[in-house]
C-alpha cells in the first residue's frame, strides 16, 4: 500500500521588534529610497538580545496548534531547518521537543541555509512515503541578526529574524507532485560565516563569525541557475508553468526574484514573498511567505504552489505542492 504525505497545518512567528529603513540611516551610509529600489525591503523583524532560533520555532509551533486546533504531542520527528542555532549542540530540534513536552519524537536539526525548509519538507515527504513516519513537524528559522555586521551597509540591509513551522502528516493522496535538488560547492566562497575552519580551498576567509556575501556573485548565481532549475523540475513533475498557481522563491531579494521570474515568463503578481516587512529570513522567507498566502486566502485548497530555495552552499532546492 503506498503511502503518502501532505501539509495539514502552518504557523508563524516573527519577533515584535521592527528595524526600519530610517533606523538603518543612523549606522551606514544608506537611505529609504536606495533600500526599496535595491532589495524591495522596508522593514525586518529584530529578536531580542534573549530571544533565539529556538523561541521563533517554538512561538511559530505554538501558533501552529492555534490556529489549526491539531495536537503535537503524537509527533514523530522534529526537523528545524536553520543555521543559526541557540548552540552548537543540544539541537534546536531537541530544545523543541523539549519544550512542547513530545514525548517520543526524533530531533534532527538541517542546514542547507535559504534552501532550508524546501529541503525539509523533502526529507518529511521522503520518510512518511516511506512509511517510516506519520507525523512530522518541519520548522524553517533563523535568527540572521545574530550573525549580521551592522557596519556593512551590504548586508546589515538585508536581513531579519523569523521563522515558519509547518505539520507533514501521511494522507491519502499526496501533497508532493515533484522535486529538484542541486548543489554548486565551489561557490561556497561567494557566501559563508567561518566556523572551525578559517579557510576554503585553500584561500584564507573573512573570520567575523558574521555573515560574508560577494551579493554581485550571488546575484548572478541565483538568476541565472534557479529558472533553470525550475524548469528541471516541472519537467520532472510532468507539468507547465501554466500549472502553477503559485511561486513563492526564496526571498532574497525583490530584484532577484523579479529577474528569475523575468526568465521563466511568470507574472510577478503570482509570486508570494515574505520580505518587504520582514527582510531576508533566510529559511524562515518560504514558510513564512506560505503562511502568509494562506492567511490572507490568496492560497486556496488544491492550488498547485511552487517552492524554491536557493543560498549558501551553494544550494538549491524547490518542491511542487498541493494544498
Amino acid at each position: 500500500m503506498n503511502s503518502y504525505a501532505k501539509i495539514t497545518a502552518m504557523g508563524s512567528y516573527v519577533p515584535e521588534r521592527i528595524l526600519t529603513n530610517e533606523d538603518l540611516e543612523k549606522l551606514v551610509d544608506t537611505n529609504d529610497e536606495w533600500i526599496i529600489k535595491m532589495t524591495g525591503i522596508r522593514e525586518r523583524r529584530i529578536a531580542n538580545d534573549n530571544e533565539f532560533t529556538s523561541d521563533l520555532c517554538i512561538a511559530a509551533a505554538q501558533d501552529l496548534m492555534t490556529r489549526s486546533g491539531k495536537s503535537l504531542t503524537d509527533v514523530e520527528l522534529i526537523i528545524v531547518c536553520t543555521h543559526t542555532p541557540d548552540f552548537p549542540f543540544p539541537s534546536v530540534s531537541s530544545l523543541i521537543q523539549a519544550k512542547l513536552s513530545i514525548p517520543l519524537a526524533g530531533a534532527i536539526d538541517l542546514n542547507a541555509t535559504c534552501a532550508g525548509f524546501a529541503y525539509g519538507l523533502h526529507v518529511a515527504n521522503g520518510l512518511i512515503a516511506a512509511g517510516l513516519h506519520r507525523k512530522i513537524l518541519v520548522v524553517g528559522a533563523d535568527t540572521m541578526s545574530k550573525i549580521t555586521d551592522y557596519t556593512d551597509r551590504s548586508t546589515c540591509i538585508l536581513f531579519g529574524d523569523g521563522a515558519g513551522a509547518a505539520l507533514v502528516e501521511q494522507s491519502e493522496t499526496s501533497g508532493f507532485l515533484g522535486y529538484h535538488l542541486m548543489s554548486e560547492g565551489e561557490g561556497g566562497k561567494s557566501l559563508y560565516r567561518t566556523g572551525i575552519s578559517k579557510e576554503m580551498d585553500g584561500e584564507p576567509l573573512i573570520d567575523t563569525q558574521k555573515v560574508v556575501q560577494n551579493g554581485r556573485e550571488v546575484y548572478k548565481w541565483a538568476v541565472s541557475t534557479v529558472p533553470r532549475g525550475v524548469e528541471a523540475l516541472l519537467q520532472k513533475a510532468d507539468v507547465t508553468l501554466a500549472d502553477v498557481d503559485w511561486f513563492i522563491p526564496h526571498s532574497a531579494n525583490l530584484r532577484i526574484i523579479e529577474s528569475i521570474c523575468e526568465r521563466l515568463e511568470f507574472p510577478v503578481e503570482r509570486t508570494l514573498q515574505s520580505l518587504e516587512y520582514y527582510g531576508n529570513t533566510s529559511a524562515a522567507t518560504i514558510p513564512l511567505a506560505l503562511d502568509m498566502g494562506l492567511r490572507e486566502g490568496k492560497i486556496k485548497a488544491g492550488d498547485t504552489v511552487l517552492i524554491y530555495g536557493f543560498g549558501g552552499g551553494l544550494v538549491q532546492a524547490g518542491l511542487l505542492l498541493q494544498v
